[in-house]
């Protein structure tokens, strides 16, 4: 698929705007990952980002929880500009990201894993409720929560990277590559909690992810980027119906 083949189209999100992104362009060193990139998340809503490796959509995420800031451009939450703010000021906010590849602690338990999703919060009633909350919703991490996280299986330890996220109490959720390394059968299950969380917290989802078939089965809308490049929105129905997207991303 390429810029010629493929036109964007518009469809801005009905509900009440959490979150956009706006023009922006983001660079390493002198290099542009970003080019004008735009994109809009309503009120409890998920969106997907899809596209090849190398695409930039990791580094879309990056822009918007400040740890790649974008040089031009603007960044929205909840209409507050948030471009170039630090990215604990970007989670105390209500932001948070489940970073590609995990990157949980290894040498501590689950627990104390958990804790540190809980680092910026006070409340310590309302981290106890909401620890137990990560239990019920990933029953494999009370069984194992005196163990280290690094002795855990991949699964597992994406369960535990999203459960330390949501003991921040986001209301946004930034997932990067949530199925990346995980047999199929543990990638779905990883999915179906990501929609019992936008479902019953409410909580608003920006999904990344190169399983496209998968990820634009579970957002509302989504996104395609090339390059850079933001080349199609839609909702994910038509997404998955429409013949360029089928061929270059869903292998029909």
């Amino acid at each position: 698929m390429t810029n010629e083949t493929i036109q964007t189209t518009t469809q801005a999100a009905t509900r009440p705007k959490m979150l956009e992104i706006k023009n922006i362009n983001t660079y390493y060193g002198q290099i542009q990952a970003l080019y004008d990139v735009s994109i809009e998340v309503g009120e409890g809503e998920i969106i997907t980002l899809i596209g090849a490796n190398g695409a930039g959509k990791s580094t879309t995420l990056m822009s918007i929880c400040g740890v790649t800031p974008a040089r031009t451009g603007q960044v929205l939450y909840q209409g507050k500009d948030i471009t170039g703010m630090q990215p604990d000021e970007i989670v105390a906010l209500g932001i948070c990201q489940v970073p590609e590849g995990r990157l949980i602690f290894p040498g501590l338990t689950v627990a104390e894993n958990l804790d540190m999703g809980a680092f910026l919060r006070k409340d310590k009633e309302g981290i106890r409720r909401d620890k137990d909350h990560v239990y019920e919703l990933f029953p494999i991490l009370a069984e194992r929560r005196k163990q280290p996280g690094g002795t855990l299986s991949g699964g597992e330890q994406q369960m535990l990277a999203i459960g330390r996220s949501l003991m921040a109490r986001p209301r946004v959720l930034l997932l990067d590559e949530p199925s990346m390394g995980l047999a199929p059968m543990i990638t779905r299950q990883i999915f179906e909690i990501v929609k019992k969380i936008n479902e019953e917290n409410g909580t608003t989802i920006f999904l990344v992810e190169q399983n496209a078939n998968l990820a634009l089965k579970v957002a509302h809308r989504g996104y395609v980027m090339e390059t850079g490049r933001i080349t199609m929105c839609d909702d994910c129905q038509a997404l998955l119906s429409n013949d360029a997207v089928k061929k270059a991303y869903l292998g029909l």
